[in-house]
């Protein structure tokens, strides 16, 4: 072959090379245009909590109580996951808003439905003080909605199906006590949306005790009993925990669950037995709205 041939050959070659290497994605082009992956709603999740139960907004008093409530844990079990519509019924003086709001906060919405503003006074007493808590800190609830509920009213609590969860932390035996827990458990299932959870943790008493009226006043309930007002209303059990469960508490005491701390109403009497004791057994249920 002549030399000139070779030498074209040669050089279109060489143009041939170059120009593929500059059509060819670099390793970080190609990296730059791959999917994104997928982020992990747990993991993400997890790491909210942790960043809100670790918060310096939290008192050391609610911090002292961790270890009893159990919050990641329990939070986890009931299937929380970023971008859920959260409601808590009556939250009280907020122990649990201070970890769902800023841990659902840009992520999420988190619905307070607590106490009939037309209520009793000291209804009325801790709403406002929870409305002032929220106000008072507007980086972490500022996002938060306040609703209501109580016996008349407990459809207020969010729009119907519109609800991924809808949370309760030892309140059932007061509803029971004033006669709604049935509407209360109903309102629960209109507010959750086809496949949404509704999650339960309550004062648990024996199966094998018997059913007194001093039983019915302790404050504690069986688990039975809780299962029965929520399948009542349409839900199925999905789960049951033992996260928040207690060996050592016998739910026998004088006072009911209130003998016990953070409580401990028998003051000095016993105090220190009841506080080796610590918080009360509890039961956890994760029950689900049947979707269709």
């Amino acid at each position: 072959m002549p030399i000139f041939r070779s030498r074209q050959l040669a050089a279109a070659l060489l143009a041939a090379v170059a120009a593929f290497a500059l059509a060819a994605p670099s390793a970080a082009q190609r990296a730059a245009r791959a999917p994104a992956a997928k982020a992990d709603p747990a993991a993400e999740m997890a790491a909210r909590l942790d960043a809100a139960i670790a918060g310096s907004h939290r008192s050391e008093a609610n911090r002292a109580r961790d270890r009893y409530r159990n919050p990641k844990e329990t939070l986890t079990f009931f299937g929380l996951k970023p971008g859920m519509t959260v409601v808590e019924i009556t939250p009280g003086a907020g122990w649990y808003t201070e970890i769902l709001a800023p841990a659902l906060r840009g992520s999420g919405l988190y619905i307070a439905a607590h106490n009939n503003p037309q209520g009793t006074e000291g209804q009325r007493r801790q709403r406002q003080a929870f409305l002032d808590k929220l106000k008072a800190n507007p980086e972490l609830y500022d996002r938060a909605v306040v609703t209501s509920f109580g016996r008349g009213i407990a459809g207020n609590i969010a729009a119907p199906g519109s609800a991924d969860m809808v949370l309760t932390f030892r309140n059932v035996h007061n509803w029971v006590g004033a006669g709604f827990a049935d509407e209360a458990f109903r309102a629960f299932y209109t507010a959750l949306r086809p496949g949404g959870v509704l999650g339960v943790v309550e004062h648990r008493l024996p199966e094998d005790r018997p059913d007194t009226e001093e039983a019915r006043r302790s404050g504690y309930m069986k688990t039975s009993e809780v299962i029965r007002l929520a399948e009542a209303a349409g839900f199925r059990l999905d789960a049951q925990s033992e996260v928040n469960a207690n060996p050592r508490d016998t739910a026998d005491h004088p006072r009911g669950v209130w003998t016990l701390p953070p409580n401990l109403v028998m003051g000095d009497t016993d105090r220190e037995k009841y506080l080796a004791i610590g918080e009360s057994d509890r039961m956890t249920l994760r029950f689900v709205k049947p979707a269709g």
